[in-house]
């Protein structure tokens, strides 16, 4: 197989290679961006990040159109037949505008990653950053000690605490890191080594997907470092807008819990992704729901979160308040009261229509 292997590789190439060599040209481009970013005031390059989800909006705009009219035209019928083909018409419409979605995100990719980059310079270079204060500097500044709001500013400082640990901010993305960016982007798996920085390369394609507002998922294998990464790259982001949570500082059906999941990006384990995905299954009423729909998720650990544990099966039960109590037991003899008076009733029915007959 070894052999094989080589022979492959000497006709074929090196897959590894060959995916690094398609990326290289949007690396390139992304490094593009960087001197007029360099450029840009501290308010214009945040502003880039509203410049962003404007277009990816204009993108998703005709298709929001179409689904508006036809859950109006759903309200109105009573066709029930109609109404049907409706939501399915309505299904493929997401789909057609997940793909648009997905067209812009492509698009813009390179300026997005290199927005990211120019912020994590600046951090880096900058002890504190000026600028002008928005409505999200002034909410997160009463439970973030690194915002500080001195009249119309927000001051952003480059040192804060990462679940126990004062960090300075000290990185910047190098180019294996936008690689690793772009093919997690793309779906791919990235296989970084120790010290290669993963949890930075993160910030790409979490920073890019979290645009489209329909949230950004990152799973790990243990919650201190579901915790100590979302501590660790929150101004990152929250530096241009997007709210940052992670499940694992919340209790399981609570609504911390449901506003974490409402978050931009939101940090969790694998477990505790999967077991709200379980009760949300077992759920009453929509009230009773705390994840939204899925739209992007980068996994950590890969192998060990889709091989390892996935061999030891998620198991939820539903509560049981009164231990032997039977529903089924309790309701049948209802249930047989209903059938026995419609039988009755209908009975009637068919004898009074007999004897019209004769």
């Amino acid at each position: 197989m070894n052999f094989l292997n080589s022979v492959l590789k000497v006709f074929v190439g090196d897959k590894s290679k060959q995916d690094v060599k398609a990326i290289m040209p949007l690396v390139n481009k992304i490094k593009t961006f960087e001197k007029a970013l360099e450029a840009l005031s501290h308010d214009e390059l945040r502003a880039k990040t509203a410049f962003f989800k404007a277009k990816i909006a204009e993108g998703r705009q005709p298709f929001e159109d179409q689904i508006s009219k036809l859950l109006e035209e759903a309200n109105n019928t009573e066709d029930i037949d109609r109404r049907e083909d409706i939501y399915q018409e309505i299904d493929k419409i997401k789909d057609d505008s997940y793909a648009a979605t997905e067209d812009v995100l492509n698009d813009i990719l390179p300026e997005a990653f290199a927005v990211v980059k120019e912020t994590a310079k600046r951090f880096k270079d900058n002890t504190n950053i000026p600028v002008t204060a928005s409505a999200f500097d002034r909410e997160i500044s009463g439970t973030k000690d690194y915002v500080v709001l001195e009249d119309d500013k927000a001051v952003w400082a480059n040192s804060w605490d990462a679940a126990g640990k004062a960090i300075t901010w000290d990185m910047v993305h190098y180019d294996v890191q936008l690689i690793g960016g772009i093919a997690m982007h793309q779906g791919k798996i990235a296989e970084m080594h120790t010290g290669e920085g993963k949890t930075l390369v993160a910030t790409l394609p979490m920073y890019l997907n979290a645009l489209t507002g329909r949230g950004v998922h990152l799973v790990t294998v243990n919650d201190y470092l579901a915790k100590r990464d979302s501590a660790w790259m929150a101004p990152i982001f929250e530096f241009h807008g997007l709210s940052i949570d992670c499940i694992d500082y919340h209790q399981p059906n609570s609504d911390a819990r449901k506003k974490a999941y409402n978050a931009d990006i939101t940090y969790g384990t694998n477990n505790e992704f999967g077991f709200d995905y379980l009760r949300d299954n077992m759920a009453h009423s929509p009230n009773d729901l705390v994840q939204r729909p899925h739209h992007y998720a980068i996994v950590d650990e890969v192998d060990s979160v889709l091989v390892d544990d996935a061999r030891t099966p998620l198991i939820i039960s539903g509560p049981i308040p009164q231990g032997d109590r039977q529903e089924f037991t309790e309701l049948k003899p209802k249930v047989d009261d209903i059938v026995a008076v419609q039988r009755k009733y209908l009975t009637g029915v068919l004898a009074e229509a007999k004897k019209s007959n004769c």
